[in-house]
């Protein structure tokens, strides 16, 4: 296995902050608060909250990635989830992605930034909607003897003051669930060859 930080792909801290079990990939949910950057006009502390979820799939970082970043598609993998590019080609740094997840009309849209283009291992964006804030990055890391394992991690910023901290204490578990899910369903779709 490659040490972190090769190909490109930076070293991650831990993934987990409870006790790991068989067939329980490593979960992180963790939530810190952050003073607001000086200047910025804001005296208050902004809650972050961090979550991620990990997957192994037996398809190369190469199949991984192109599945991971053909936005349509999207929707075969992630819950109730479709993604669009809204600006630029969806692959290179600079460009905007939309995805509404829901069902029907009701839902939520989350409009994004790609920050960080770095094929087949990584791509970062910046959350730039109104509910849904921070960042996310998709790490695609070759794994011994061939395979993938994928690295989904959420760093958000929470809306609403104290209801927007006590809705995450509700939501947190659920979030991790379907993330979870979905990222399983990216590595058996990466597999399938379809």
């Amino acid at each position: 296995m490659n040490p972190p930080g090769a190909l490109g792909v930076p070293a991650l801290p831990p993934l987990w902050t409870r006790a790991e079990g068989p067939g329980r990939p490593p979960l992180s949910l963790s939530r810190r608060p952050v003073r607001a950057p000086r200047g910025s006009g804001q005296n208050e502390t902004v809650d972050k909250s961090q979550l991620t979820v990990t997957a192994h799939s037996d398809a190369s970082p190469e199949r991984v990635f192109a599945v991971l970043t053909d936005w349509p598609r999207h929707g075969e993998w992630m819950f109730l989830t479709r993604a669009r590019v809204t600006e630029g080609d969806g692959h290179s740094t600079g460009s905007g992605l939309a995805a509404f997840t829901g069902v029907g009309p009701l839902g939520f849209l989350d409009t994004m930034e790609i920050t960080r283009w770095n094929p087949p291992h990584t791509v970062e964006v910046r959350h730039t909607g109104w509910l849904v804030r921070g960042t996310g990055a998709f790490h695609v890391l070759p794994r011994a003897g061939g395979g993938s394992t994928i690295v989904w991690r959420e760093e958000l910023d929470l809306p609403l003051g104290l209801a927007g901290r006590l809705g995450w204490l509700a939501a947190k578990p659920v979030s991790a669930a379907v993330l979870r899910h979905s990222l399983r369903r990216l590595a058996e779709l990466s597999q399938s060859g379809e």
